[in-house]
């Protein structure tokens, strides 16, 4: 964690984010959305050492007590940012049909887009990876959030309904391995090339 979660009670009493579905008012959640999209910006341009509290509060013209009410940490916010770039890709999903006459087709399909949406933005993801793998539990919402909008993203081209428990056990598994190639492409340890097969061998030994 930074030194701000430090301050921000890292110890017994860890501070947590607000989530989005508990703030009531307008203003409040535009108020949310303009501190994600700073953080995002300045993630796009600089990465994970770009994003620092003081110049996310300023270009989201919000007051630096009021973004520390809102995120105690810059881990918190990067790992929201994860959870708005997961659901900007759910959306361009959601607008056109999945490719693939099997679950092993769409499952490929829909692994092609996330891949690509993250490696288009390498700044992004790179900040949002250490963010993820540095985040302990007082980011467990946030953390819990990206789980989830992953796994649905893969349960839905598995399942034709209610999913069952090997298929919600298989979704949670891809979305392991997808997250450490990202890391692996992030670091350079991986080409996108790489990633790719690893991502096919994967989904194939599963589904096959």
């Amino acid at each position: 964690m930074t030194s701000a979660a430090n301050r921000n009670g890292q110890g017994g009493n860890p501070l947590h984010a607000v989530p989005e579905d508990e703030l009531t008012a307008t203003a409040q959640r535009d108020r949310r959305k303009r501190i994600i999209d700073a953080t995002m910006t300045l993630a796009d341009k600089g990465g994970f050492d770009a994003v620092q509290m003081r110049a996310v509060a300023e270009r989201a013209d919000v007051a630096l007590g009021t973004l520390y009410r809102y995120f105690p940490s810059k881990i918190h916010l990067l790992v929201a940012s994860l959870v708005r770039e997961l659901e900007r890709i759910q959306e361009r999903l959601d607008r056109a049909p999945v490719r693939g006459e099997s679950p092993y087709e769409r499952l490929l399909f829909v692994l092609g887009r996330l891949t690509r949406a993250f490696q288009r933005n390498p700044n992004l993801s790179e900040a949002v990876t250490r963010a993820l793998m540095s985040a302990d539990a007082s980011a467990a919402t946030e953390v819990d959030a990206a789980n989830r909008m992953m796994e649905g993203m893969f349960i839905a081209v598995l399942s034709d309904g209610e999913p069952t428990e090997e298929q919600v056990a298989v979704a949670r598994v891809i979305g392991d391995v997808w997250l450490s190639n990202l890391v692996a492409w992030v670091t350079r340890r991986a080409s996108a090339t790489d990633v790719s097969n690893r991502l096919e061998l994967t989904v194939r030994l599963l589904l096959r």
